[in-house]
């Protein structure tokens, strides 16, 4: 035993001694007569430039021998970002293979285990857009791959913005060969959100309120960066229906809707039918305050431009005096329905009465006097009419029991809707107070159990089309009157609107 311990430290102190001799030698100066006379190392050993080492982890496509292996038509950027195996959100990668999300790219990731195992080369990174092959790990730099990108986050410049209106710019093709309109894409019904297709349909069909969410978050644009997710979510979703480019010829709204559920407390869910009413007032609302900055009193933003008015309301006591009048603002006009007839007629059958518009707007002349159980008894004028007008009819009605509908049908102009007609208003207003239809919301069915759909304009072709979910039709104008609208969003003509 003591001889095997004289023996392992005699070995150790010759590898001791080895080693200072080695370090010796790589420490000893140059000599005068070498090459490296100035104490340069050899190239081999120089630490390479951050040019350099970025030119070796990036490779143009034509060097790139699995860029023909990307599937385009399997990419859907629709879906939740979420890892496919670990469902966390962070650093996503989809593979241009076969469409599935998969988390990093290092050695040990899922990404890199799937480009292993199922031979899968081409990934992109879902937030910058990047693509590289895996497991190499170099990046790829080729211009075939900007539809992709174009796909995944679309932008668009203020020129394109400017003739998105143009004729002769709408059909495009999509890749399985169908025709489709940008702009008048099907939205996917998840399971009952009917409501908020129907709902973002509509506002998308008034121009400047268009024309800002596509440009938000770009170069120079007047909203500069969504702050909140539900800006981003909503301008993300009105990007991707205008988008020419697109793969297929519908659009999930999926990410928007968990974004509209996570902000408002499962208020409006993806698996409950809710009102699209209140969903357009809360949305319109929540937009304005995100806006702002949380300041919507005191800041103004696209919202309060082109969809707010001022009106007085004068309340009346119970001894029939008026009160001093109240100048408040809206975003919306409620219209009163007749009520629903009791008995039937001649042949038995229900009677569906009929009203036209402008008997509905006689409630804000400012003489009519409305009733109401929560605010009493008022009077209500408008001071100032919005570049475009949202008026809703009140056709739900809740009490202990169920749900009823009215279902009177409310027939309307198509084109040059004169306010002015039947509400006085100040000089000013009344020489600009004449709207064109751009979109109406309509409920079919009971009331527990029926569906919503848009009737919308086409401004590239002029033409209306009805949009339920994935499908849209063509429709007649003098089909558009007769339809029973819940909703309808006017736009002032061109010569007489304040906003861009």
């Amino acid at each position: 035993k003591r001889q095997r311990d004289e023996e392992h430290e005699d070995l150790d102190s010759s590898r001791r001694q080895r080693r200072l001799d080695a370090n010796a030698v790589t420490r000893r100066p140059p000599s005068k007569d070498s090459e490296d006379s100035e104490g340069v190392p050899p190239p081999s050993l120089q630490p390479k430039s951050e040019s350099e080492s970025k030119k070796r982890l990036a490779l143009p496509g034509s060097q790139c021998p699995y860029l023909d292996t990307i599937a385009r038509q399997r990419l859907d950027f629709d879906f939740e970002k979420c890892c496919s195996v670990s469902l966390l959100k962070e650093n996503v990668y989809v593979c241009l293979v076969c469409g599935k999300y998969f988390q990093g790219r290092g050695p040990k990731t899922h990404a890199c285990t799937h480009a292993l195992e199922e031979q899968h080369s081409m990934f992109m990174n879902l937030k910058s857009g990047k693509v590289y092959c895996l497991p190499d790990g170099y990046e790829v730099i080729d211009r075939s791959l900007e539809d992709i990108k174009q796909v995944l986050n679309p932008r668009f410049t203020e020129e394109q913005v400017k003739r998105i209106d143009e004729e002769g710019t709408a059909w495009r093709r999509s890749l399985d060969g169908q025709h489709f309109l940008p702009g008048m894409v099907g939205l996917n019904n998840i399971k009952c959100t009917d409501y908020a297709n129907v709902v973002v349909h509509s506002l998308l069909r008034v121009k400047p309120f268009r024309n800002f969410f596509l440009r938000l978050g770009s170069e120079g644009s007047e909203g500069g960066r969504a702050t909140t997710l539900l800006l981003e979510k909503f301008g993300e979703l009105c990007r991707k229906m205008w988008n020419p480019g697109n793969f297929k010829g519908q659009v999930s709204p999926l990410e928007f809707l968990l974004a509209v559920q996570e902000r408002s407390k499962r208020r409006f869910r993806v698996d409950v039918q809710s009102d699209p009413v209140d969903f357009l007032t809360w949305l319109l609302n929540t937009l304005h305050f995100d806006l702002t900055s949380g300041k919507p009193s005191k800041r103004k933003s696209i919202v309060t431009r082109c969809f707010q008015g001022e009106i007085t309301v004068t309340k009346i006591n119970e001894a029939g005096e008026d009160q001093p009048a109240v100048t408040t603002k809206f975003l919306m006009l409620g219209l009163d329905l007749p009520p629903t007839p009791l008995f039937k007629d001649a042949f038995e059958k229900n009677i569906i009465p009929q009203v036209p518009l402008f008997v509905l707007l006689k409630k804000y002349n400012g003489t009519t006097i409305s009733e109401s159980i929560k605010s009493g008894r008022s009077k209500y004028s408008v001071t100032r009419l919005p570049d475009h007008l949202i008026v809703w009819a009140k056709r739900f009605t809740k009490n202990n029991f169920f749900r009823e509908k009215n279902p009177t049908i409310v027939t309307f102009p198509v084109k040059s809707l004169d306010v002015a007609d039947n509400i006085p208003l100040p000089a000013a207003e009344a020489a600009r107070s004449k709207y064109d239809l751009v979109a109406t919301g309509c409920h079919v069915g009971k009331p527990e159990s029926g569906s919503y759909h848009a009737i919308l304009y086409h401004f590239a072709d002029q033409e209306w089309y009805q949009v339920e979910d994935l499908s849209v039709k063509e429709v007649r104008p003098e089909i558009v009157a007769i339809q029973e609208a819940y909703f309808q969003i006017y736009s002032k003509q061109a010569k007489f609107s304040n906003v861009n």
